[in-house]
């Protein structure tokens, strides 16, 4: 992808925009140049590329505005598509999102590294986009900070999330054909990700089970995800598969296997299943046995690499928190039985 250039303009009519601002906030002129990466995209997608910095959703109220021009011409359209050969230009005001993109050195766990990508261990507590709330000391600004190259790349190369407070291991790119494998790769679900997973209660019933439930939008609580009937509320056909490991009188250790990857997805699952995890206040479990977060953590993860198409696949051993909450609850774990 090729560099942006950097035009410094005076103030111009977005105060609708920045109804919050304080002071006529400075206004930053970008050139475009639409590359073949970008060539059938819809505009405000290819400007996700171009300017990663801000959201999408920010970007489609730039072009609402008239703030967006390709080959000269203003467009109102998010949808319009794109052509590798056009140029244009584009006004920006700062914004939380934008000020957030910054490099943070912090230490992170690098499972593994080579020139295309890498693999970390996220540790519980770690945001992995800047949000509102946290808009620094995330995995996006370590990753800047830890290697120039993803400045370059949307979202710092990040192809997959866990929640904030979910531990374990994601694949981050480290080049624009890369991520654009991985998540083709991801959608055709050749990515495996397996989880552990403290559930609360007993395990009742058959050893193996499968869930099948579509996730959105809980209608009745929009803080959370909730399994929901497709013909009566919008969501996304989602697959789980459990597994018990380990069973106690007021717990039970779970494998978990996503054939689908789904907003809290394993989360909801298991509160399907009357298992909520252990510490996950949202979906009904109980804070207990030192667990101050969801009781779940991403420990295995395995994919062909996108270039050189070998085997790779990458095991985690389970947190302090987790280790001491199977150990309070006479829970046994051996990462070679599975």
């Amino acid at each position: 992808m090729k560099k942006t250039e950097l035009i410094i303009s005076g103030p111009l009519s977005l105060d609708a925009l920045d109804e919050d601002a304080q002071v006529e906030p400075q206004v930053e002129q970008r050139l475009l140049a639409f590359g073949s990466a970008q060539h059938g995209m819809r505009l405000d997608r290819a400007l996700v590329d171009l300017v990663p910095e801000f959201s999408r959703n920010y970007l489609q109220q730039l072009i609402e505005a008239g703030s967006v021009l390709v080959n000269g011409q203003v467009l109102y359209k998010a949808s319009h598509k794109v052509r590798a050969s056009d140029s244009g230009l584009i006004e920006l005001r700062p914004t939380p999102q934008s000020q957030a993109f910054k490099a943070e050195a912090m230490a992170l766990d690098v499972v593994y590294l080579d020139a295309h990508l890498l693999v970390i261990n996220k540790p519980a507590g770690l945001v992995v986009h800047p949000a509102p709330g946290n808009w620094s000391g995330t995995l996006m600004n370590g990753l800047l900070a830890h290697d120039p190259q993803a400045f370059d790349l949307p979202r710092a190369g990040i192809v997959h999330r866990l929640d904030k407070d979910t531990s374990g291991l994601m694949v981050v790119a480290r080049t624009r054909a890369v991520m654009d494998a991985l998540v083709k790769a991801i959608a055709a679900r050749e990515v495996k990700r397996q989880y552990l997973a403290i559930g609360q209660g007993a395990w009742l019933g058959a050893s193996r089970r499968e869930v099948d439930a579509a996730i959105g939008r809980d209608p009745a609580n929009r803080l959370r995800m909730a399994a929901v009937d497709l013909s009566l509320h919008p969501g996304k056909l989602a697959r789980t598969d459990f597994e018990l490991l380990a069973n106690a009188a007021q717990a039970c250790l779970v494998h978990c296997t996503l054939h689908t990857g789904r907003t809290h997805q394993i989360r909801v699952h298991m509160a399907q299943l009357r298992h909520p995890l252990l510490g996950d206040a949202l979906y009904g479990g109980g804070l207990a046995f030192g667990m101050a977060r969801q009781a779940l953590h991403a420990y295995r993860l395995a994919f062909s690499h996108p270039v050189t198409q070998q085997a790779l696949s990458f095991a985690a051993p389970v947190p302090p928190d987790f280790s001491l909450a199977l150990s309070s609850l006479g829970l046994k774990y051996n990462p070679g039985n599975i």
